[in-house]
């Protein structure tokens, strides 16, 4: 069962690491966003749905599946949207790295709202996880940006991975407090078709559904469908303590794929991050 939790999380880091490039592919043109998440949306609703009713499982519209499956929802869709309009102008090996480690976000709004306690591990985790993002914070150049663009857009990323990680614990709120897991992520799939419909009406005053977005959209649907799923096959068989930090690292992923693309180049202070962020997500999740 072990073995099949690890496979599943790995996979789950595998589709991960690609779609990060992905988003970073498309947000490197001049693409609305919000048509892509809404297209995202769309494709993973449906594959969902499918899922679901092969599954037998029923959509259960209770008030706590609701109240936390909407609030879930529209918080790791905002965090998507920060993190597309990150990778604009930063590499995806740096937008996926410091998006992954929302782990580290994950502990701390642990500690603080959860009244978990801080021992020397999570303090370590903690600081390996800040040191990997203050190593790879340069406002002299990294991908696109310069100077104060560059701060603008790395605090974006900073912001997304604090939300995602608000959709971790919001999300593990919900199921303790009885919410229906396949009904959170329909609702999770809507609030991505409805964010991103009302961000490109909206923030970019324009939205217009191409073949190009459409093939986009429909790859980033299905995969993450798969980053989804696979990582909840993955807990249903493990530990969560220790397959969520391993889907985690997809950043690797990421950054593998990026420099063998031609996206960006390799450097040591690239390398030292990575290194350190590994570091993190380990400790955190060997933490008692």
């Amino acid at each position: 069962m072990i073995t099949s939790a690890i496979t599943f999380a790995l996979l789950s880091l595998l589709f991960a690491g690609f779609n990060d490039v992905l988003f970073k592919r498309y947000a490197s043109q001049d693409r609305s966003r919000g048509a892509y998440v809404f297209g995202i949306g769309v494709v993973w609703g449906l594959l969902q749905l499918g899922y679901a009713s092969i599954q037998g499982s029923d959509i259960t519209l209770d008030s706590t599946s609701l109240m936390y499956g909407l609030a879930a929802g529209l918080v790791v869709t905002v965090s998507n949207l920060l993190l597309l309009e990150s990778l604009t102008h930063i590499d995806a090996s740096l937008g996926s790295t410091v998006y992954r480690l929302n782990t580290v976000g994950v502990v701390i709004l642990a500690l603080l709202f959860l009244n978990e306690d801080l021992d020397g591990l999570k303090a370590l985790g903690i600081g390996l996880g800040v040191a990997a993002v203050a190593l790879l914070y340069h406002p002299g150049g990294h991908g696109e940006a310069r100077g104060s663009r560059f701060t603008v857009f790395f605090a974006l990323v900073v912001l997304a991975s604090l939300l995602r990680a608000v959709y971790g614990v919001l999300s593990k709120a919900g199921l303790n407090a009885g919410a229906d897991l396949q009904t959170m992520l329909i609702l999770a799939a809507l609030c991505w078709i409805g964010g991103g419909y009302l961000y490109a009406r909206l923030r970019e005053k324009r939205f217009r559904l191409t073949r190009k977005k459409l093939l986009y959209a429909s790859i980033s649907g299905v995969l993450v469908f798969l980053i989804v799923n696979f990582l909840l096959l993955a807990i249903e068989t493990g530990q969560a303590s220790i397959v969520i930090p391993i889907a985690n690292m997809s950043f690797v992923i990421a950054l593998i794929v990026s420099v063998a693309l031609g996206m960006e180049r390799l450097n040591a202070a690239k390398l030292a991050a990575v290194a350190m962020a590994i570091g993190s997500i380990a400790v955190l999740a060997s933490a008692p």
